[in-house]
């Protein structure tokens, strides 16, 4: 009889070895749709990690989670959704919004849902909002970047590559040679320009105007780099480590193109996750949005994130994007954002970006 049970167990147990492993979140279920600003490219890597962890989960975009474009048109969409009497629920479920102040402006207006991730407090090593309400998911890091083979042909000119943000914009040789992204379009070159407005004053956009920064999109700016037709452009750092990635990963040794990480300092913008109320929402399933916003802070969601070329918002994490520097270093040097003033006085900002760079 004993040897009879012996041999059942032994037989139970094979079989249980080849059950095959179940997904951790196979039973997060519904639709779920997000706003998101992050790259195509880096949209596509998210779209198929997702999926692959959350198999019962169903993208609510035609095959995608993500609906895709710059944090300024994201927002103006979502003012639209927003404002439309006939349809009191936006398009979506969840916001990756660039530039943490809609994150504010958001949770004022009483569209998001409060969740709690557990020990944020010791997880996290950006600011997070205390009733939950918005936690940031990656690290977005201005800084300035030049084409190490056109040096000697700028110093030619009398023109001097800027090594940092103040002299970016006034250096006077550098009129007509300096491009940018716009912020009245694009958010982290919207919370640059507050962070710069911040530590130089009202002048910083004289000096912008009168060097006639372009607003350029940083595909544009980097081949201008290139070119020649540009000395130095402020552009995100994950832009241009995913050029050099892409090359590399060609076979090219890129010789034009370096990042300056400025002596006056980076901006980081620490984007956030946002799930809306819902009252709100799209597909009313906070509870997938939840499991999906947990993912994205675990170590396999930030390994995804450092993967997309940004900085992981996880303390004591080894993770860094390619040919990037230490984020510990980067935190130091960071010359903050007052997201307050970003969400408060944006109209105001935006129209004195106006009136003393673009006309």
């Amino acid at each position: 009889m004993k040897r009879t049970i012996c041999m059942l167990l032994t037989v139970l147990m094979a079989m249980a070895f080849c059950l095959p492993a179940l997904a951790v979140n196979e039973d997060v279920e519904g639709e779920l749709v997000i706003y998101t600003s992050m790259y195509p490219e880096i949209v596509d890597m998210m779209d198929k990690a997702i999926q692959a962890e959350f198999p019962n989960l169903k993208p609510g975009l035609n095959g995608s989670f993500f609906f895709q474009s710059g944090s300024g048109k994201l927002i103006t969409k979502i003012y639209g959704e927003m404002g439309d009497q006939k349809n009191n629920a936006l398009e979506t479920d969840m916001f990756l919004v660039a530039e943490p102040s809609f994150s504010l402006e958001m949770k004022e207006y009483g569209y998001l849902h409060s969740f709690e991730v557990e020990d944020a407090a010791n997880l996290l090593r950006f600011p997070y909002d205390e009733e939950g309400y918005w936690y940031p998911i990656r690290v977005c890091n201005m800084v300035l970047a030049y084409n190490p083979e056109k040096t000697a042909e700028w110093e030619a000119k009398g023109v001097t590559i800027p090594r940092t943000f103040k002299a970016f914009a006034e250096d006077p040789a550098l009129k007509g040679y300096i491009s940018m992204g716009d912020p009245m379009t694009s958010g982290t070159a919207y919370a640059a320009t507050v962070s710069l407005l911040d530590k130089y004053g009202e002048a910083y956009l004289d000096s912008l105007g009168a060097n006639k920064v372009m607003r350029e999109s940083g595909s544009t700016a980097i081949a201008k780099l290139q070119s020649g037709e540009c000395a130095a452009i402020m552009i995100l750092e994950e832009s241009i480590l995913k050029y050099l990635y892409d090359e590399e990963a060609k076979g090219n040794t890129v010789t034009n193109l370096e990042i300056i990480y400025p002596e006056d300092g980076v901006v980081l913008i620490p984007s956030t996750v946002m799930i809306v109320q819902e009252d709100y929402s799209k597909n009313v399933n906070t509870e997938a949005a939840e499991a999906v916003a947990r993912w994205l802070l675990s170590p396999a969601g930030q390994e995804m994130v450092v993967k997309g070329y940004m900085h992981s918002v996880l303390k004591g994490t080894d993770l860094l994007p390619y040919r990037s520097i230490s984020t510990d270093e980067l935190i130091e040097k960071d010359l903050g954002v007052d997201w307050e003033k970003a969400y408060r006085e944006r109209e105001s900002i935006n129209n004195l970006w106006t009136l003393k760079v673009t006309q």
